[in-house]
């Protein structure tokens, strides 16, 4: 056999082994490793295995990975973040949907914290999903909102996913913040069409709620979600004005998170061990698929596999359309079955040669990208967020009930995907006034 039909025959164990839950990371180095030393050598196979953990690690911009993710878990933990659907609820109940629409705004500014998918499925499905059921809307339309919600989470910065895309594709990251902020925005903004034409075609499923909405009751709300707003404020404002690094913004969003904690008195010893333990533990992990990615990168190199798979996908050269369907069609399936981290470090040594073929903007791609994989996060039969739900729900609602309500927001997806494909300015308008400030 070739190198080429050896470093696909290497691809296709590691699939096996992903599907036996070896961990990814793992799966990734123990294959690449194998394969370079197949290729080149023990000695430069180890040589690779020495230098490629180093040379990513040492990357500065990495440094922002623990300082969101200590961001995100402090917000979490100390519970900070609450307010914005009471706020929500407060100011939204007249809607057709009205606390499904305050659920869907409040993980929008649950995003802008903790930039995490799962978190902001997790807080909203214990604070909403209750008090929806309580005013006895359908199931269905409540657990699949705060799931379908929760994608937004990793698109409004700030988001692990596009800081490690941008250090992979050497790309800006304010640059893909920017335009994650405006491709979260249109999510959102689809997925309250949804509520709203959902509940105003049957409004047995979403029963109107009367609120007093009485002046006290509104600026108490407001005083409630100030200091949130004002932290994300201060953190993307100097980040997008360019007095922050990335860096630096998720330092400073950290600190500030924590002394909005403690005048509230949220901020517990507790707390404050979690969030940091979990930012080590996912940081560890975060980097070490990494590493793995670009072992598996370095081999696809050097074994040749790149031209192998560029004629396997000849098929696409007609066309940037032909090849975007094909990478949609590709994320949609490995979303059933990978993590959206997961899923873009294994296919990015893959997919980003082609992209680069085609010379398609990198950084919108990264963020249609980020969409594809947010979509894995709702799609049968294994969307985390589905799952996130149900143990936020327990037996009282079933699997199926969910996953019956997130298929009208997999809709709403499919048109935004459609939108960032036919539009790209819509997505590329504020990544254009960053990179020009």
């Amino acid at each position: 056999m070739t190198d080429p039909q050896n470093a696909m025959l290497a691809l296709g164990v590691l699939f096996v082994l992903i599907a036996l839950r070896v961990p990814l990371a793992v799966a990734l180095i123990s294959v690449s490793f194998a394969g370079l030393w197949h290729v080149i050598g023990w000695n430069a196979a180890m040589g690779s295995l020495r230098i490629i953990p180093y040379s990513f690690a040492a990357n500065w911009q990495l440094s922002s990975v623990p300082m969101f993710l200590l961001m995100g878990y402090l917000a979490y933990h100390t519970g900070i973040t609450r307010g914005l659907f009471r706020a929500a609820r407060v100011w939204l109940s007249w809607m057709p949907g009205g606390l499904a629409v305050a659920s869907i705004l409040g993980c929008s500014g649950f995003a802008a914290v903790t930039g995490s998918s799962v978190a902001c499925a997790a807080a909203m499905g214990r604070i909403a999903v209750p008090e929806m059921l309580k005013n006895k809307y359908d199931p269905g339309l409540a657990t699949g909102t705060c799931a379908a919600a929760g994608t937004i989470g990793a698109l409004i910065p700030p988001s692990i996913l596009f800081i490690i895309f941008g250090i992979m594709a050497s790309v800006p990251i304010g640059e893909l913040f920017a335009g994650g902020a405006a491709a979260g925005l249109l999510t959102a903004a689809s997925y309250i069409a949804v509520v709203v034409i959902w509940a105003t075609l049957k409004p047995s499923v979403a029963p109107r709620v009367i609120e007093p909405n009485l002046r006290h009751e509104l600026l108490a709300s407001l005083r409630e979600t100030g200091p949130v707003v004002l932290l994300a404020a201060l953190v993307f404002g100097g980040l997008f004005g360019g007095f922050f690094t990335p860096t630096e913004a998720g330092a400073v969003g950290s600190i500030l998170c924590a002394g909005i904690a403690a005048m509230n008195r949220m901020l517990t010893w507790d707390s404050i061990k979690r969030s940091v333990e979990e930012s080590f533990a996912t940081s560890a992990l975060i980097f070490a698929i990494a590493i793995g990615a670009n072992l598996l990168a370095r081999y696809m190199a050097i074994s040749g596999a790149d031209d192998f798979i560029r004629e396997l996908f000849a098929f696409t050269s007609s066309s940037k359309l032909m090849l975007l369907l094909t990478i949609v069609v590709i994320y949609l399936i490995l979303g059933c079955f990978l993590d959206p981290l997961g899923a873009m470090l294994l296919t990015m040594p893959i997919i980003l040669p082609l992209v680069a073929r085609e010379q398609i903007d990198l950084v919108w791609f990264g963020i249609f990208l980020g969409k594809l994989l947010e979509i894995g996060m709702i799609t049968p039969p294994v969307g985390l967020n589905v799952f996130v739900l149900k143990g936020v729900v327990g037996d009282s609602i079933s699997l199926g009930t969910i996953f019956r309500g997130v298929m009208y927001f997999l809709v709403a997806d499919m048109v935004v995907v459609w939108i960032m494909i036919a539009f790209p300015e819509v997505i590329m308008y504020w990544p254009s006034l960053v990179s020009q400030g």
